[in-house]
């Protein structure tokens, strides 16, 4: 398929990479892999029907997550597969329709999880500030609302990226720097002029992590200050204990995320291993531990999880 009627745009497809270096151990590196895909999808697709099947569950905070294990199922399924065919076939091609396709869902389901990281950030910030309205301020309806405005900002966002993308020429190289296609990994493979494209993903960068990543300070420094301001030591432990599952989500979700993308875009040219590196901490291992993390630290999803799994045994 061709985007642009040039004899200089030679390539009309991407190859994807696997781990530098470590071709010849790829079967063996893919049971690990295999094993992190299991459990992400197990506990996330757990965590999802525990929530949607519970009434007394269905809260703010676990109707939240609920979305972000859902967001992380829908990046485990952009990502894993593809991984997987690399490392069990050494299929590494990928069509610009398929690569464009493949990238437009990834950070699609990345923006959907920063959103709604953010708003489990101010729903921690309502239920320790201002506790004995915390049922009147997040409604049903107020809910609804934040996710009508995170889907809406997410899709305007990211609908125009694959459509800059395919004004695009590329004749220099077609091999990708990591295992799946990722927008500033492509626009460096461009011959074309690229800098719309690298101005419109740094505006959206900035836009969506970048403010989504404020705002989560902001909302902590808040739910500090009233930390501190609980006059018991136990009451103080007690609050900031609600919130630990939530700042482990932040911190996998943002650290590597903001590596990465400062790496890409200002960094010098680093062996391919480190961007790949970063690429699967950040788009493998959070759909793997959130659920992890939750179940831990949530007394209540862990009480209904074994609830039904000792309903089935019962009625088998």
């Amino acid at each position: 398929m061709l985007f642009v009627n040039s004899t200089n745009c030679i390539f009309s497809s991407f190859l994807v990479t696997g781990i530098p270096g470590l071709e010849a151990a790829h079967v063996a590196i893919s049971i690990p892999f295999c094993a992190m895909f299991l459990i992400t999808l197990v506990g996330n697709w757990t965590i999802v029907t525990v929530i949607w099947r519970e009434q007394t569950l269905h809260a703010p905070m676990y109707l939240f997550l609920a979305m972000l294990a859902s967001f992380d199922l829908g990046l485990s399924l952009s990502t894993f597969p593809t991984m997987l065919c690399i490392f069990w076939l050494d299929a590494r091609e990928l069509p610009f329709p398929a690569c464009f396709t493949q990238m437009f869902f990834i950070h699609t389901f990345q923006l959907f999880e920063s959103a709604v990281i953010l708003a489990m950030a101010f729903d921690r910030y309502v239920a320790i500030s201002h506790p004995l309205h915390y049922s009147s301020i997040l409604t049903h309806r107020v809910i609804a609302k934040i996710t009508l405005t995170i889907s809406v900002r997410t899709l305007t966002l990211q609908l125009p990226m694959p459509i800059l993308l395919k004004r695009l020429c590329f004749c220099r190289s077609n091999v990708l720097s990591h295992s799946y296609c990722l927008h500033p990994d492509i626009i460096k493979l461009s011959c074309s002029d690229s800098k719309l494209n690298s101005m419109f993903g740094f505006f959206v960068a900035l836009f969506t992590f970048g403010l989504d990543f404020l705002l989560i300070l902001h909302s902590y420094m808040l739910i500090l200050k009233t930390v501190l301001s609980i006059a018991s030591h136990g009451g103080r432990l007690k609050a900031l204990n609600t919130c630990i599952s939530h700042l482990c989500a932040v911190v996998l979700f943002f650290t590597p995320m903001l590596c990465l993308s400062m790496l890409h875009r200002f960094g010098p040219r680093l062996p391919s291993r480190v961007y790949v590196t970063l690429a699967n901490v950040h788009f493998l291992i959070p759909p793997v531990m959130n659920p992890i993390v939750y179940v831990a630290k949530t007394k209540q999803i862990r009480d209904k999880i074994l609830k039904l799994f000792l309903k089935k045994e019962t009625a088998e």
